[in-house]
C-alpha cells in the first residue's frame, strides 16, 4: 500500500496560484489529482503517467493546472493558476494501480487525506 501525504493547500484570492505537493512512501505507477467540493461526489483532476510525459486534465483546469512528478523524490505536484471560485475543495493526491492513464476513481488504490484549497472571489 502506497503512503500518500498532501500539502500546499490553503486560501486565496480568484485569478491567485497555489502549488499542491503530494508526498509518496512505496512503489508507484500513474498518480493523479482529484477534488470534492462540499455536497458533491469526488472528481477526477489530472493525472499523470510514471515516466510524467503523458498527462490528462479535466476539461475545466486545461490551461491553469498542470501536473508533474519528480520520481527521483517520489513526489507529485499540482501547480494551479487562475484560481476560481469554483475550484474550492478538498484536493486528494491517488495513486494508480497500474502505468495506465485513467480518470475513474476505481482505478487508484491508494489515497492521500487531503488538502484544503479555498478561492475567495
Amino acid at each position: 500500500q502506497v503512503q500518500l501525504v498532501e500539502s500546499g493547500g490553503g486560501l486565496v484570492q480568484a485569478g491567485g496560484s497555489l502549488r499542491l505537493v503530494c508526498a509518496a512512501s512505496g512503489r508507484t505507477f500513474s498518480m493523479g489529482w482529484f477534488r470534492q467540493a462540499p455536497g458533491k461526489e469526488r472528481e477526477f483532476v489530472a493525472a499523470v503517467s510514471w515516466g510524467g510525459v503523458s498527462t490528462y486534465y479535466v476539461d475545466s483546469v486545461k490551461g491553469r493546472f498542470t501536473i508533474s512528478r519528480d520520481n527521483d523524490k517520489n513526489t507529485v505536484y499540482l501547480q494551479m493558476n487562475s484560481l476560481k471560485p469554483e475550484d474550492t475543495a478538498v484536493y486528494y493526491c491517488a495513486a494508480g494501480r497500474s502505468g495506465i492513464l485513467s480518470r475513474r476513481i476505481a482505478d487508484f488504490g491508494s489515497w492521500g487525506q487531503g488538502t484544503q484549497v479555498t478561492v475567495s472571489s
